[in-house]
């Protein structure tokens, strides 16, 4: 039987207001490995943009080997294709300020990616899409606005080079992270222990 409010809206259906997200009852519910997930991918993050700005340096170093790029020497410092070069340096240096960049990392993931499993989400897509974005914002905007001291086209080399290498390792990042987690078999075990 249909029930009606004060100002007519539908308050009741009968037996199917009964059912409930039973994930939202649970307030209990406990999701295991979040926080050893943030830190291997942090750790995974600061090792990634390291690994992709060695290989991006060795393939300039060929390139100007070869002639097909002017040498260090022969181009001014400035301009977009400085800008590119001086993210693929600037990254293979994260490495060593590992103590800056794996917090930082953990950080934005940790606020973004780390607390989707609490919230329900079972999704692959929204980690490894937040994982990108917080990839490309941090090494991009770190580079971006180093790169903007030599001039304003250096800058947009550097934050478009440095935005693509951290989302190339924030992607790395969001499927290691779904890999230790498991955030969707742990959500549907919750499911199924409520009955």
């Amino acid at each position: 039987m249909t029930e009606f409010g004060p100002n007519g809206e539908v308050v009741g259906t009968g037996p199917s207001d009964l059912s409930v997200d039973y994930r939202a009852l649970s307030k209990d519910r406990k999701i295991r490995r979040v926080k050893l997930g943030l830190l291997l991918s942090s750790l995974a993050a600061c090792l990634g943009v390291t690994l992709i700005g060695l290989f991006l340096t060795f393939v300039f170093g060929v390139l100007e080997g070869i002639g097909m790029l002017p040498t260090m020497f022969d181009r001014p410092n400035s301009g977009f294709l400085f800008g590119i070069q001086m993210a693929a340096m600037m990254s293979l240096f994260n490495f060593i300020l590992f103590f800056v960049t794996v917090p930082a990392a953990w950080l934005a993931m940790g606020l973004s990616i780390g607390r989707f499993p609490h919230q329900g989400i079972a999704a692959r897509a929204p980690y490894l899409r937040w994982a990108s974005i917080w990839g490309a914002l941090l090494v991009g905007g770190t580079t971006g606005g180093f790169g903007v001291t030599a001039s304003l086209l250096t800058g947009l080399g550097a934050a478009l080079t440095g935005a693509c290498i951290g989302a190339l390792a924030g992607l790395v990042c969001g499927l290691l992270f779904l890999t230790i987690v498991k955030p969707a078999q742990q959500l549907h075990e919750a499911d199924i222990s409520v009955f």
